[in-house]
């Protein structure tokens, strides 16, 4: 079973930054798809970004692209998602998510991924 845990999280202005991080309790090998998720009050939970399988290529939101930037770090299991020019709209809570033994699946889908992590609150003021 693995455990992924967010930080980074906070208030931040509109126009402002914050690095969000996922790290995993276990080995992440590289190859399988993981990425960033969230959820703003009333609505669905949304894709922000992901690592498809074997690493490649990375699939941002098209409301993300430009401002946000995902990276990960195999060697201490953790995946980051910088976040720039904060507008008041991205408020919500985010989080990661890992498809784990998955090799395959619909990476836009939260379906696809068997593990979560807790999530961490992002609220940006206006």
């Amino acid at each position: 079973q693995v455990e992924l845990v967010e930080s980074g999280g906070g208030l931040v202005q509109a126009g402002g930054s914050l690095r969000l991080s996922c790290t995993a309790s276990e080995r992440i090998f590289g190859s399988e798809a993981m990425g960033w998720f969230r959820l703003a009050p009333g609505k669905e939970r949304e894709f922000i970004a992901v690592f498809g399988w074997n690493g490649l290529p990375k699939y941002y939101a098209s409301f993300v692209k430009d401002r946000f930037t995902m990276s990960r770090d195999n060697a201490k299991n953790t995946l980051y998602l910088q976040m720039n020019s904060l507008k008041p709209e991205d408020t919500a809570v985010y989080y990661c998510a890992f498809a784990g033994a998955r090799t395959s699946g619909n990476i836009y889908r939260e379906s696809t991924y068997d593990y979560w992590g807790q999530g961490t609150q992002v609220t940006v003021s206006s």
